[in-house]
C-alpha cells in the first residue's frame, strides 16, 4: 500500500486493486462511490473488488485510487475513505440501487442515521446519461461536483466519461 498526501485534508492510497483498469464488454456503464470510516475500510474495499468479480450482475472496468478525507454533512466521528467503481451491468437504475444496499448490509452496513460512520457506503454516482429523481433515487449523484471524495479520484480515472 503507498499513501501520498494531496494536502492538508486529503491522502491518496494507492493498493493492488485500486487503481486498476479491466476490459470493457457490453452494459450500462455506472459510476459507483464507495466509502466508509468503520473499521479496515480498504481492506474492505479489496474484499468488495472481489465480490464484484464474483458477480454476474455487474463487471468491474475501472477502481480509482482510494483517498481518506474528512467527514461531511456530521463531521464528528473519524476520516472517510472513498474510492470510485467504474462498472458495466444489464440492471436498470431501480434494480442496481436495490442490489447494492443488499451488498452494503452483506458487509456490515447499518444506518444509524444521516452522514453517520459507516463500513460501507456505495452510492450510483452516474448511470450513463441517465438523469431521473425518484423518492429513492436521484441521477446523477446530487452534490457529486461539490465532493473530494468523487473529484480526486475521478481526475485519475482513464476510462470514464466527465459530465
Amino acid at each position: 500500500m503507498i499513501r501520498k498526501k494531496i494536502d492538508e485534508k486529503n491522502t491518496l492510497i494507492r493498493t493492488k486493486d485500486f487503481p486498476s483498469i479491466l476490459s470493457s464488454q457490453s452494459g450500462h456503464k455506472v459510476l459507483l462511490g464507495i466509502g466508509g470510516n468503520i473499521g479496515d475500510v480498504v481492506r474492505r474495499f479489496e474484499h468488495l473488488f472481489y465480490y464484484f468479480k464474483r458477480s454476474s450482475l455487474v463487471r468491474v472496468i475501472e477502481t480509482a485510487p482510494i483517498v481518506k478525507n474528512p467527514p461531511f454533512g456530521y463531521t464528528e466521528q473519524g476520516d472517510f475513505y472513498n474510492s470510485l467503481l467504474l462498472i458495466e451491468t444489464f440492471l436498470s437504475p431501480k434494480v442496481l440501487l436495490r442490489y447494492l444496499l443488499r451488498v452494503e448490509k452483506v458487509f456490515g452496513r447499518k444506518r444509524l442515521f444521516k452522514d453517520g460512520p459507516r463500513t460501507l457506503d456505495i452510492d450510483i454516482i452516474f448511470y450513463e446519461n441517465v438523469k431521473m429523481e425518484t423518492q429513492e433515487l436521484t441521477l446523477p449523484h446530487p452534490g457529486w461536483r461539490e465532493r473530494a471524495s468523487v473529484l480526486i479520484p475521478l481526475s485519475m480515472m482513464k476510462g470514464i466519461y466527465n459530465d
